[in-house]
């Protein structure tokens, strides 16, 4: 028997999150079976626990977006048993049983090989939010927006995603410039390698299709108003990547700065990408990570503890990024 947290649906509909004894038999299929060494608790996964919001699509459900762990039964020869491994995505925590347990049972096709130069537990300190970061930036250099180009804007750049965005194109040498709600934060973006930090208000309304040129390149976290401002402000040739919808899912924009300046804007799936990009995603981080940075920005739980977390984090009570450590 093993730990999870178990969330199920009341005859209200309202969802009951609780600690389990789950007997392994009812793992879902999937040829890999992993001890799980830590997960994390993103927003997500506090969504799914304290039920304001549809995330949960099959019930019971074992939440979780991601996890790190070791492979202890397998029938798959590319991950036999002893193999370290991070998965993330997939409809883990909505569709699938996710990492908030000690025990997961997944298809062998959704793991990723945890570079050894990557601990498990910076691994999920990094968690999705940092790997959908480095996707945004590989896309960027795919694009051909090199450090020399200009400035590169980051917006929501307070969340996980935006966070680590900023600190990866700065290491990478790019000038970065970050939008945020939160200018009280203005000095925590510039230590993480912000050049410039703005107000989000410069861009969170609706503005002209076509405006003046600022960006060399952008990573959006926002959607909405703000991704079409920011499209708008694209310089002739740059790259606008989409990867959140803070502000919302809408996006009101024109084809202008597309048919005349040549502007790609170019859509950032972290869920399903394939596994190619997965592992060069993770293999980045495991060399660019600032593990002091890691340390300084993340605080570990214990799984008892996931579901009072779970409120705090919606109710904006939590700084930083939380990892749970499935031993403890």
């Amino acid at each position: 028997m093993f730990k999870a947290i178990m969330l199920r649906k009341a005859e209200d509909g309202s969802t009951l999150a609780g600690i389990e004894q789950v007997d392994p038999a009812d793992l879902p299929e999937g040829e890999v079976e992993i001890q799980v060494a830590y997960s994390t608790l993103n927003y997500k996964d506090g969504l799914a626990i304290t039920g304001r919001s549809p995330v949960v699509r099959k019930w019971p459900m074992v939440p979780g977006i991601d996890l790190a762990g070791t492979v202890v039964h397998s029938s798959d020869a590319n991950f036999p048993e002893g193999s370290e491994v991070i998965v993330n995505g997939h409809g883990m925590g909505e569709l699938h049983w996710g990492g908030l347990a000690q025990r997961a049972r997944v298809p062998a096709a959704w793991l990723t090989r945890r570079p050894q130069a990557l601990s498990a537990k910076n691994a999920m300190g990094i968690g999705t939010a940092g790997y959908t970061a480095m996707l945004s930036v590989l896309a960027l250099e795919r694009q051909a927006v090199k450090p020399g180009d200009g400035p590169v804007l980051v917006t929501g750049a307070n969340g996980g995603v935006g966070s680590f965005s900023v600190a990866l194109l700065a290491k990478r040498g790019y000038e970065v410039h970050a939008s945020t709600g939160r200018m009280s934060e203005a000095e925590r973006l510039k230590s993480l390698g912000a050049h410039t930090v703005i107000d989000r208000a410069e861009l969170s309304e609706k503005g002209k299709p076509l405006q003046k040129e600022h960006w060399a390149g952008a990573i959006d976290c926002v959607g909405s108003h703000t991704l079409a401002n920011v499209c708008a402000q694209t310089r002739y040739g740059g790259t606008v990547t989409a990867c959140g919808l803070a502000q919302g899912l809408d996006f009101s924009a024109t084809v202008a700065p597309f048919i005349l300046r040549g502007i790609a804007l170019v859509g950032i799936d972290s869920v399903y990408a394939p596994e190619a990009l997965r592992t060069q995603a993770w293999n980045c981080l495991a060399q660019e990570a600032d593990t002091a940075m890691l340390s300084a920005i993340t605080h570990t739980l214990s799984l008892e503890e996931c579901v009072d977390a779970a409120h705090k984090l919606l109710e904006g009570q939590v700084k930083g990024r939380l990892i749970v450590d499935l031993a403890a």
